[in-house]
């Protein structure tokens, strides 16, 4: 059942809310008539909504930003302070009912990039974002299905935790099922667990075997074939999807069901359905959500579409943190993701100390400075360590910070807050970087922006002319920074940002969705097979083949130079980095590579 709302702009801490005025509204969204309310109060009146055979009337909200309270004919009944989590509030409904469902702004360090200028304040309104409703249900009834894939080896399964609500004491059989959906080789399971209760709650686990399993890969390695799970208790059932796929991280690097799979990422801001795609068309196969949740529809587009995730805590920026929240946060944050098979990573403490190193150069002194900089930068990483620590379903990078902090996943920004492009292959070894990289690139203009959009000293020091001249800064930067990477053979990177979320800004794409320059280099720089100029600037250049397949093969390289052309053959290993031959092209030249292996053809093209 849908509900119409009404809303207004109230004092925090009323009880219960009640607004001045109160206007018609769309649930769920983010109403840009309260972009600067610090609490919105949404109401909403309807009659019992159940028929003679049901006995429960459940409000289903997700998205609520960022701590709520809810209220019934007066009455308060539910307290809420994790958005990304469902809140679900059983209603003592009469024939006619009034619910208040107050949302204020963090109060605490956890509204993550919400609570930042990375987001116009429009993105961060207090309210119900991605979904509001009313259940009806019988009684017993199946209150919630949480489910978990277990891939070892050759065996599978899917964990099982089902609540189940009742009026009365209980004594019957849970029906348990698992069925391929779609065209997914395999038959069903089915399995029947005992619920045996008092009225109330209750809760039962069950694992559920899986013969000759279908698993779940990211798009550029196989397909993605999902797995429908029922509960069905007497007159009532639930069900979710799945799929079959484990996920670890040690010294060879990012394994997918037990093999190696190297991620190449971009960052979302305020990610949507539309980025997962995005992210497809840019040759990524991982997105990394940028100190925020994503929505429950992002995560279904990035099972549908083969795209892994890695989830950032809601937490960015310098300062203490309450170390048991967040644990509390982290747990309930992958508790509610973890049936979607394309969670691969989680991390606790994003951007904790300030920037150090912006205006610097490439110089001995300027190298001199960082390294003065880096040394002094104060984290202590153990708390964001300890919080890590609680999680066991997926990797774990607690600290994503620069140089200096020991992070367990890199920011670095050469080219942009500091030297030059280049200076990526100095900081990686000087710091032992690169392994996993959680954000590289630069700022540009959009089409149609003015300079005036995009102020700063970092862009006004790059670049001296308009739109063109600033992507081209940004396009320079990010296939450089990309292809280093990628030559040194980063186990999982991620160049930030994706998508410009307020005007000009970090994306390769702008707001709108509409590709700058650095887009188009991006892709090529990300071709799972692709062939790189180790120094894309005049003089003397290694051309370097990088293949991240689990199989090897011939590969035909070819290189051409205005317009003189060479080719020859190269046998190259699975994951394999090797050098083909060295070149000289001079300044003004174009240089376009090529290679071809298997069936895959890509080609790379630089301006010197």
């Amino acid at each position: 059942m849908s509900l119409e709302w009404s809303a207004g702009a109230v004092d925090p801490g009323g009880d219960p809310p009640s607004a001045e005025t109160w206007q018609p509204i769309d649930v769920p969204g983010r109403p840009t008539e309260f972009v600067d309310a610090e609490a919105v109060a949404y109401r909403a009146t309807f009659e019992d909504p159940r028929d003679p055979t049901e006995a429960h009337a459940v409000l289903v909200l997700e998205g609520v930003y960022a701590h709520a309270r809810v209220w019934l004919d007066g009455e308060l009944i539910a307290e809420h302070d994790a958005y990304f989590e469902p809140l679900r509030v059983p209603l003592p409904v009469t024939e006619d009912n009034e619910l208040v469902v107050e949302c204020r702004r963090p109060d605490d360090r956890f509204g993550g990039i919400y609570d930042t200028d990375r987001v116009p304040t429009a993105s961060s309104v207090p309210g119900i974002w991605w979904d509001a409703r009313i259940e009806t249900h019988p009684d017993p009834y199946v209150a919630e299905l949480n489910v978990a894939p277990r891939v070892d080896g050759e065996a599978a399964s899917v964990a099982v935790e089902a609540t189940v609500v009742t009026d009365e004491p209980l004594d019957d059989r849970l029906t348990l099922s698992l069925r391929p959906t779609g065209e997914v080789r395999g038959g069903g399971m089915m399995n029947r667990a005992r619920v045996d209760t008092d009225a109330g709650r209750a809760t039962v686990d069950h694992e559920i075997d899986v013969r000759d399993p279908s698993l779940w890969w990211p798009h550029d390695v196989g397909s993605q074939p999902r797995y429908a799970v029922r509960a069905k208790l007497a007159d009532d059932e639930r069900t979710v999807e799945t799929g079959l796929r484990s996920v670890s991280y040690d010294e060879s690097g990012l394994l997918v069901n037990g093999q190696r799979v190297p991620a190449r990422g971009v960052t979302l801001v305020d990610g949507t359905v539309e980025d997962v795609r995005r992210a497809v068309d840019a040759n990524a196969n991982l997105v990394r959500a940028h100190a925020h949740a994503l929505s429950p529809a992002v995560y279904e587009a990035c099972d549908e579409q083969g795209v892994l995730v890695w989830q950032d805590l809601p937490l960015t920026g310098p300062g203490e943190f309450d170390a048991d929240r967040a644990a509390s946060l982290l747990e309930r944050l992958v508790w509610s993701r973890r049936r979607h098979p394309s969670l691969a990573a989680v991390s606790v403490h994003d951007g904790p100390v300030a920037d150090y190193a912006d205006g610097l150069g490439s110089g001995l002194l300027d190298r001199v400075r960082f390294r003065w900089r880096a040394w002094r930068a104060d984290y202590d990483g153990a708390p964001a360590e300890q919080v890590a620590d609680g999680i066991t379903e997926v990797p774990t990078f607690p600290v994503v910070g620069p140089a200096g902090v020991d992070p367990d996943a890199a920011t670095m920004y050469p080219g942009w807050t500091f030297g030059e492009p280049r200076d990526a292959e100095w900081l990686c070894d000087r710091y032992g970087l690169g392994t996993v990289v959680a954000a590289f690139g630069a700022g540009a203009l959009a089409d149609g922006d003015e300079a005036t959009d995009f102020e700063g000293e970092r862009h006004a020091a790059r670049v001296d002319g308009g739109v063109d001249d600033s992507q081209a800064t940004q396009a320079s930067v990010v296939g450089t920074v990309a292809e280093t990477l990628r030559r040194r053979d980063a186990d999982v990177l991620a160049v930030d940002t994706l998508r410009d979320a307020d005007g000009a800004g970090m994306g390769v794409l702008a707001e709108d969705g509409t590709p700058k320059a650095a887009f188009e280099r991006l892709q090529s720089a990300y071709e799972p097979t692709q062939v790189l100029l180790a120094d894309p600037t005049p003089g003397d250049s290694e051309v370097v083949l990088v293949h991240d397949r689990p199989t090897g093969g011939l590969a035909t390289v070819e290189w051409d130079v205005d317009g003189e052309r060479e080719q020859t053959e190269v046998e190259i290993e699975a994951y394999g980095r090797q050098t083909v031959t060295t070149i000289a092209p001079p300044a003004g030249s174009d240089v376009t590579l090529a290679v071809a292996i298997d069936d895959v053809v890509a080609r790379n093209r630089y301006t010197l």
